[in-house]
């Protein structure tokens, strides 16, 4: 099988799957854009001296639980009543991150994690119904809001010097955008890919009377812990083929932007700095929400060109993004290039091979999987990103803090300053 496959596919559609296809990039941009707009604003969350990891790890922990647990009941809870819970969830989160309140900043950094990966999931799960087209929409979406939400967090806060709680709460009124989904539950035009018209995507009283079995309402304990097995039984098929690679993946990636790009920093008082460029740099910390920007671009080009260029072989992409972590710890240590341009390219570039193993895997999912296997699949690959996430956090939390003690004991104490 080729490594990468050519497809004649525009990137958008013509025709009602356009308006699909939108429907589901608005969908992709408000679930991602608070998790990306919350870690581009780590820095100020917790100060310079803190590591940044400790926002990463309040910010994915509680997605990835929701996430570990879907399976087991996600069928039961409506499509209707998960949009509603969406909405509050995120909305309330995001007024509580922009308190100056510590405490109460990190309690809203939770309900809003635990609102995208509940978005995720049921979203996710969506494109079982409308196939490609929206899984493409989708992926697209999420990211657009990579791009756009450390984009507009670094012009509001860097370049026109908008205060960090006002603009924390300008990304709260997004979410209500999550009520386009009941123009897409009464659009009667949208097709799934076999041409048959869906105006509601999924029964979810009669999937879990399929799922086990039996009527709904049952309490036959036996019949509970079957269901139980066939569950675990169906997310350890997955792991190989597709959560391994993309597990590693986010792994190498989360490193590289939570631990080690807070040290890959150059000095702004000397001509090898940004100054004379699009941007001058008049603190240390406007490199990190810059890298931060920049991979957001490479996750956003690769997300939305996955219809043109298809990747099967994933494990390649978690080989270049260790490659990638090792050099940019090598950078951090050594300090072997002085010039920022190279290493903007470098977080680039990881952003396209991150952005790139996202949206392959899933496609690869509803490729492989018989359309009877993939709704359940698409819900439970989602846990990979996330636990490649956790662990990088729980690297990344001594990772940073080594890195910048070796450069201050090296003469560079810029990871310190603000």
């Amino acid at each position: 099988m080729a490594l990468i496959s050519s497809s004649a596919s525009n990137l958008l559609p013509s025709g009602p799957s356009t308006s699909l296809y939108v429907l589901f990039w608005i969908f992709g941009l408000t679930n991602n854009i608070l998790y990306v707009v919350i870690l581009s604003a780590a820095i100020d969350i917790v100060g310079p001296n803190a590591p940044k990891s400790v926002v990463l790890l309040v910010d994915i922990l509680p997605s990835l639980l929701f996430k570990l647990a879907s399976p087991f009941f996600i069928h039961k809870i409506q499509y209707n009543y998960r949009i509603v819970s969406l909405i509050i969830l995120s909305v309330v989160g995001m007024v509580l991150v922009s308190s100056n309140i510590v405490g109460v900043c990190l309690f809203g950094v939770v309900l809003a994690s635990l609102s995208s990966g509940f978005g995720e999931v049921t979203f996710l799960q969506l494109t079982h119904t409308y196939k490609e087209i929206a899984l493409n929409g989708w992926s697209s979406g999420t990211g657009g809001a990579g791009l756009l939400g450390s984009g507009i967090y670094m012009f509001l806060t860097t370049v026109l010097g908008v205060s960090v709680r006002v603009s924390l709460l300008f990304f709260s009124l997004l979410p209500f955008s999550f009520l386009l989904y009941y123009r897409l539950e009464a659009g009667s035009s949208y097709s799934s890919l076999d041409g048959d018209i869906t105006t509601t995507p999924l029964n979810v009283e009669n999937q879990s009377e399929l799922t086990t079995g039996v009527p709904n309402g049952s309490s036959n304990k036996a019949i509970t812990m079957k269901s139980v097995r066939e569950t675990l039984s169906n997310v350890q098929r997955l792991i190989l083929p597709y959560m391994l690679p993309l597990t590693t993946v986010y792994f190498f990636e989360y490193l590289i932007n939570q631990a080690v790009t807070p040290t890959l920093l150059f000095p702004i008082d000397q001509p090898t700095s940004v100054k004379r460029s699009l941007f001058e740099f008049k603190n240390y910390r406007d490199y990190y929400v810059t890298y931060g920007t920049l991979y957001q671009v490479g996750v956003f080009i690769s997300r939305s060109t996955a219809s043109m260029f298809r990747i099967k072989h994933l494990y390649l992409l978690s080989l270049l993004q260790g490659i990638n972590f090792l050099l940019t710890v090598v950078q951090s240590c050594k300090y072997f290039i002085h010039r920022p341009f190279p290493i903007m390219m470098l977080v680039l570039y990881e952003g396209l091979l991150g952005g790139s193993s996202y949206v392959n895997t899933f496609l690869n999912v509803l490729e492989d999987l018989p359309p009877d296997e993939t709704e359940a699949a698409l819900g439970t690959v989602t846990i990979a990103d996330s636990l490649g996430v956790l662990f990088a956090v729980l690297v990344g939390i001594s990772l940073e803090p080594a890195l910048c003690g070796y450069q201050i004991n090296h003469g560079r104490d810029w990871c310190i300053r603000e």
